[in-house]
């Protein structure tokens, strides 16, 4: 069965405590949350006042997704909340490995992210440190965005250097994750869906959940 972790950007925050009735409710495996700086990409989202907020009422694990520069200045910070996973790209941290091993020793398991032009081959000498990739299937900094297609053919990439290291990392894919991309992203290999507009913008959210952890 795939993971669903949808996407809190995409949420209605002007009545964010309905919001999170509906996640709770749903069949959501986790809850998606994208911290965005305004400097490592284009756009500012929410900082630790939501973070705190939904982690008080969240019953899905927290998976925090950092799309800021120098993320390891949030390690203690995010473990406080009570995060199941914290999230940096390899591209806004200088020494990746030594931020895994933080994040592990903070009691957290420990994702990293790619940007879409960046190659999987990068991580191929801490990928057995990792327990999870995101792979970004949109450039980072903003919702809605039409999905990249060459991340179908990155998936199967990545799904071999886990394959062939040994590796137990899970592969998340973010953006662009609906009806007709959502499948094909499964059959290459991927074990955890992040929808935002999709399951939040829908008629009957906790359905689209239901069909995408079906996959």
């Amino acid at each position: 069965m795939t993971l669903v972790s949808p996407s809190l950007l995409a949420a209605d925050f002007l009545h964010l405590e309905r919001e999170m009735e509906m996640i709770n409710r749903s069949e959501a495996d986790w809850l998606h949350l994208d911290v965005m700086d305004g400097s490592f990409v284009p756009n500012i989202s929410f900082g630790f006042p939501v973070l705190e907020a939904v982690a008080s009422v969240c019953r899905k694990p927290l998976d925090v997704h950092y799309m800021i520069e120098r993320p390891e200045r949030y390690i203690a910070q995010t473990a406080r909340l009570g995060a199941m996973m914290m999230n940096v790209h390899q591209e806004a941290t200088l020494h990746l490995h030594r931020t895994v091993e933080e994040i592990h020793a903070a009691g957290m398991k420990a994702g990293v992210t790619l940007n879409p032009s960046t190659p999987v081959s990068t991580l191929e000498d801490i990928i057995g440190d990792v327990d999870m990739v995101l792979l970004m299937s949109v450039n980072p900094g903003f919702g809605g965005q039409k999905f990249i297609e060459n991340t179908i053919a990155k998936v199967k990439r990545l799904r071999r250097l886990i394959d062939e290291s040994g590796s137990h990392a899970l592969i998340e894919v973010d953006g662009g994750v609906q009806a007709q991309t959502a499948p094909r992203l499964v059959a290459a290999g991927v074990d955890v869906l992040v929808s935002g507009s999709y399951v939040f913008k829908a008629k009957e959210p906790e359905e689209v959940i239901r069909q995408l952890r079906n996959l």
